[in-house]
């Protein structure tokens, strides 16, 4: 199944970044997972949240970001991968000057009530 990126269009998540969902079972047909896109402006960043169920896959594919994962802080860039089990408390902020854009996994698919702002 094809999804062109042209036809998804853009919104605004629970944690103020905008997301365009590429793959999704609300709407695309699959069935386990969802795939998306986000993209923070410089100086931007995500608010602290949560997701009760969902495990995520970050995949860095441009710009430059600081990453909130628990306790922990660290830089990413393009090329890298953060796993974020279920729980963990998480943000993103744009620490570059160009977009930071990450594509970005969940299992179970991403959902709004599966959302906690810390």
């Amino acid at each position: 199944m094809l999804t062109p990126y042209r036809a998804q269009p853009a919104f605004r998540t629970k944690d103020g970044s905008e997301i365009r969902e590429l793959m999704h079972p609300a709407t695309h047909g699959n069935r386990a997972q969802s795939l998306a896109e986000g993209r923070i402006e410089p100086g931007q960043e995500t608010a602290l949240h949560r997701h009760h169920d969902s495990e995520e896959l970050y995949h860095v594919t441009a710009g430059e970001g600081l990453m909130t994962l628990g306790d922990d802080h660290f830089e990413i860039m393009p090329g890298d991968t953060v796993a974020i089990a279920p729980m963990t408390p998480h943000r993103v902020r744009n620490i570059g000057d160009q977009t930071l854009v990450i594509l970005c996994c969940c299992s179970p698919p991403y959902s709004h009530d599966d959302t906690e702002l810390l």
